[in-house]
């Protein structure tokens, strides 16, 4: 089944490649120049830069209370001449930096913690409820935001669901609220949520492509309140995804374990045995992790364990 999907994938690509091929002669004979990720980078930085060394924010009102929302954070420009107001701070002065290796370019990425947030930190793997808006670092325009909160799968599957590396990257730096409750106007309450802005350069955005009113090579800024998260295990095989991630590069793309091209993380037969990942949990206890085998590693990573708890 696995390689019927990928021949059936590899047919559709082949299809759209012929469609595209048999356009019209002026359209074909478009060449699509992608730019360089080191240099773009380059540009971003120095584009992020600017924006956050002109312009300030509300701090004062964020120094004491913990359930502020994206809509109480005001982002102000400085004016020719200006200082910074009693009450503000300029964003460099109050941002992180963190650095990161994405598709072989070295990349900085920024944010703002207003609050950390009480309750536990999400994996870059996860589903996570958020309130958020985003806006463009060229101009400010909002292309996207939600007022109700919203559940995201931090990681897709193949090419669909998602988030933007950025994401991933930066709300586990945060945790979700303290506590939550129902109130008799049918509106959950979130206690003690992460809150924060983020500022992501274009190549840990969407680069070259296009989204929604977003421009390509586009430096994106959002606010945002983290107020749940869920352990998301893609394909229901007892392992939380994030621990599919072996080599703690924050890529679950690159593990797999039997060179089948599908990802451990959604994999259901991790290692190609015939047997379930889910079915070597010979102990039964829920975990195939702690399940291990002569050889010294855990059943589901050794094809030459073949053993199941569904052996009569």
């Amino acid at each position: 089944m696995k390689l019927k999907f990928l021949k059936l994938l590899l047919c559709a690509i082949a299809l759209i490649m012929v469609f595209i091929s048999c356009g019209d002669d002026d359209e074909s004979n478009r060449t699509i120049v992608i730019r360089d990720r080191a240099e773009q980078q380059a540009a971003d930085r120095d584009s992020i830069m600017d924006y956050l060394s002109t312009h300030y924010y509300n701090s004062s009102l964020f120094e004491s209370g913990s359930n502020h929302r994206i809509d109480d954070i005001i982002i102000t420009e400085l004016a020719e001449g200006e200082t910074v107001p009693d009450g503000s701070t300029l964003l460099l002065d109050a941002i992180e930096t963190r650095t990161t290796v994405f598709d072989d370019t070295d990349y900085e990425y920024y944010f703002l913690s207003l609050n950390e947030g009480g309750g536990d930190s999400p994996n870059f793997t996860d589903r996570v409820r958020v309130r958020y808006e985003g806006y463009l670092e060229v101009d400010g325009e909002v292309f996207d935001g939600v007022a109700t909160p919203e559940d995201f799968p931090m990681q897709g599957i193949g090419f669909s669901g998602g988030v933007i590396r950025g994401w991933q990257l930066i709300l586990p730096e945060f945790s979700v609220a303290e506590s939550f409750f129902n109130g008799s106007d049918g509106i959950t309450n979130y206690n003690n949520y992460g809150l924060g802005m983020m500022f992501i350069p274009s190549g840990l955005a969407y680069f070259a492509g296009s989204q929604g009113g977003i421009p390509s090579y586009s430096n994106l800024i959002f606010k945002f309140e983290l107020l749940q998260y869920e352990i998301d295990d893609h394909d229901n095989d007892g392992i939380p995804s994030y621990i599919e991630d072996y080599n703690m590069n924050l890529d679950v793309n690159d593990e797999d374990t039997d060179e089948d091209e599908i990802p451990d993380y959604f994999d259901v037969d991790d290692d190609g045995d015939g047997i379930l990942t889910i079915f070597e949990d010979i102990d039964g206890d829920g975990d195939p992790t702690n399940d291990i085998g002569v050889n010294g590693i855990p059943n589901y990573l050794d094809p030459e364990e073949t053993e199941s708890n569904q052996d009569s």
